[in-house]
């Protein structure tokens, strides 16, 4: 049996992924507690046996203990074993908008600007498919622990997801993870073929004080790229119902049949990474002893001071290519892009190697609370490029950056305070900077709890914004440091299943594209406004509705053009059938109102502000049907349902929505995905 209790698969990483959203609202769900057979068992209050707090396991029981840490974080957390939210399992958060393809490039309707200082090629519309060294997972299992995972789409997309993690010693665990993404798409040459793998783990020694954490991560993002249909209005065509055979502005018709198992590129965007870290910690502290009965004692040990190294070595290749030679090539370029750059086979490739050296000291105050330190340390980074097909000559340089922490979780959670700073003193990016506070404290078990923050960073604009490379970029003359301040805020009361929060944002000198090859920047000093709530009604004893609504509002006329608001809505029926399956069905829907939305380059991978041409869609409308039977997960959905129209003379699914001009979403579309858990 698994023992797996529900939380919140997307909560904030305050401390270990500074490219998330602090002000992002979380909620936790109650535990489903399940008998040896995988029984759905209702809830009953936790009974004191009056035993030793340390219990002896029995190996011969049908149940697993399992849990994780994040990278660079102490706090305990939990599988998710709930059916109700589809997006838990799912890469793309609700607030994510593709191409018109999973695996496409992706971009956030919530206003997200690059908060972090340093080197950055500049490249991001592929990154939500990523595994990132953030959300790498450091399990601690009882007994060797594996997740299958496979969906299936609509046009033959598949996604494979495998989880396997065991713990080698009691001391020792290791765990593999490899995602597969493929689909070919609803439109021509829009096949997309991602594969992420990941190996990870962590020793320590049996009298604590060493420990030794590693990551070996690749990505490989494999995404065709078609330019859009030539013509919006073809969608209404009855001789376009098959949309896959709608002339686009990319490869012609180069790409005439969809085949799920093609995974070659002709023309599109080609990223790899590879990176591989290593960390080394060892600890100066107190022994102690726990008498567990007469004759049997537990070894404890405290630390006190810690000398910690990090090593990190990373490879960076982003790449587009099209080698389509057919007719019309030259045409197209000039009439849709208006550029000459039509070579018979066009080339751009930036590749990028990052070496970095992290020495740290950390200091607990507290002997038993890991979760209060003061961590200072600094940082050597060596970074190489290489350019293809350019009269550019390959880049070398460094940084020395220092960085400082201090995080005090307290037992009783009156006040959490996180401090974060770093400042690059020399190399390329210096003068860039990052300083956070955050403080948390608990009202009261009814009330919940108050989160304030602020966040201060100024950062060297991404590579690709003021520096010649291989991809035909022309740059303003004089790019300056970009400068944003945020102020946040949340209250979550999970007794009455509510969130609300707000993320104030000071910008200046933003960095942006306002065409297909033009990168430019807004030096004024510009603000703006979100605000999000959350909640959950129940309105009968299984029949809950969940609502999420996002407020955005900006001052000036800056280069951002974002929906007013966005909300994302499920009635979900959820019950238990039959004594052991675990079901929620019912219906999304997700709307946004009109606004400009971004055009995309897929020559250099890059969204770009315009303001000539609003998106104007119908809410987005899906039906879902999940379930758990014991250790089984399954998940069908019908999707886009709100295309439904007779708008090409027949009834059908063809009233698509556009995610950006000339990029028509998909049609009706079936997901089924099932998920399956095993313990040796």
């Amino acid at each position: 049996m698994v023992t797996l209790i529900a939380g919140w698969h997307n909560q904030q990483l305050n401390a270990q992924s500074r490219n998330t959203r602090p002000g992002t609202i979380t909620s936790e769900q109650a535990p489903v507690q399940t008998d040896r057979q995988g029984r759905v068992m209702p809830n009953r209050p936790v009974q004191s046996s009056g035993t030793d707090s340390l219990k002896h396991r029995d190996n011969t029981d049908d149940s697993i203990t399992i849990y994780f840490k994040y990278f660079d974080s102490t706090r305990i957390r939990f599988l998710d074993s709930s059916v109700s939210d589809f997006s838990t399992r799912y890469p793309l958060p609700a607030h994510y908008i593709t191409l018109g393809n999973f695996g496409a490039a992706a971009r956030s309707l919530l206003f997200s600007p690059n908060l972090s200082p340093g080197f950055d090629p500049g490249f991001h519309a592929f990154d939500i498919y990523k595994f990132r060294i953030a959300d790498t997972r450091f399990f601690q299992t009882t007994r060797p622990f594996t997740e299958l995972g496979y969906m299936i789409g609509g046009k033959g997309e598949q996604v494979i997801n495998l989880i396997h993690t065991q713990n080698i010693k009691p001391n020792f665990n290791m765990a593999l993870q490899y995602r597969l993404i493929n689909s070919p798409g609803e439109y021509q040459n829009q096949n997309t073929n991602h594969n992420s793998y990941r190996l990870n783990g962590n020793y320590q020694s049996r009298n604590k004080r060493y420990s030794i954490y590693g990551i070996y991560m690749v990505n490989k993002i494999g995404a065709s790229e078609n330019g859009g249909i030539q013509r919006d209005t073809l969608l209404n065509d009855y001789r376009f119902t098959n949309r896959f055979v709608i002339p686009t502005r990319l490869s012609g018709d180069g790409n005439a049949l969809r085949n799920p198992f093609n995974s070659k590129i002709t023309t599109g965007n080609i990223y790899g990474e590879k990176t591989f870290l290593v960390r080394q910690q060892y600890d100066l502290g107190q022994r102690d002893s726990l008498k567990i009965n007469d004759s049997t004692y537990a070894q404890l040990f405290y630390p006190r001071f810690r000398i910690q190294h990090t090593l990190t070595s990373s490879k960076q290749q982003f790449e587009f290519r099209d080698d389509f030679v057919g007719a019309g090539k030259v045409s197209a370029y000039q009439n849709y892009f208006n550029t000459d750059t039509a070579f018979p086979n066009i080339l751009y490739r930036d590749s990028w190697s990052n070496l970095q050296n992290d020495v740290s000291v950390i200091s607990f105050p507290e002997k038993n609370n890991l979760n209060q330190f003061i961590k200072a340390g600094i940082t050597h980074q060596l970074v190489k490029g290489t350019f293809v097909n350019t009269s550019t000559t390959d880049r070398q340089f460094y940084n020395i950056f220092l960085t400082g922490e201090y995080r005090n979780r307290t037992r009783n959670q009156k006040w959490d305070i996180e401090a974060i700073g770093s400042l690059y003193v020399n190399g390329f990016n210096s003068g860039d900077y990052n300083m956070q506070i955050e403080m948390k404290r608990i009202i009261s078990k009814k009330l919940g709890f108050l989160q304030v923050g602020f966040q201060n960073v100024n950062r060297t604009p991404s590579y690709i914004f003021g520096n010649q490379n291989a991809f035909p970029v022309t740059r303003p003359d004089n790019v300056r440091k970009e400068n944003s301040s945020r102020f946040y805020g949340a209250y979550t009361n999970d007794a009455k299943g509510f969130s609300l929060s707000a993320d104030y944002y000071l910008v200046s000198n933003f960095s942006y594209f306002d065409s297909f090859f033009h990168a430019a920047q807004y030096a004024p000093l510009f603000n703006l406004l979100h605000i999000a709530g959350k909640k959950k009604f129940r309105l009968t004893k299984v029949l809950n509705f969940y609502s999420e609504v996002h407020l955005q509002q900006k001052t000036g006329s800056p280069p951002v053009n974002i929906p007013l608001i966005f909300t994302s809505n499920r009635v979900s029926l959820e019950g238990v059938y039959a004594r052991n399956m675990l079901y929620a069905f019912g219906v999304e829907v997700r709307y946004y109102t009109r606004y400009k939305a971004d055009d995309y380059s897929p020559f250099v991978g890059q969204f770009f502000n315009q303001n000539d041409y609003t998106v104007k869609n119908r809410s987005e409308i899906n039906a879902y049907f999940n379930f758990r039977i014991k250790r089984f997960y399954a998940f069908l959905r019908f999707e886009n349902l709100n295309t439904l129209s007779r708008n090409t003379g027949s009834l059908g699914f063809n009233e698509n929505n556009f995610a950006a001009r000339h990029y028509p979403q998909q049609g009706l579309w079936i997901r089924l995905g099932i998920w399956w858990t095993f313990i040796n």
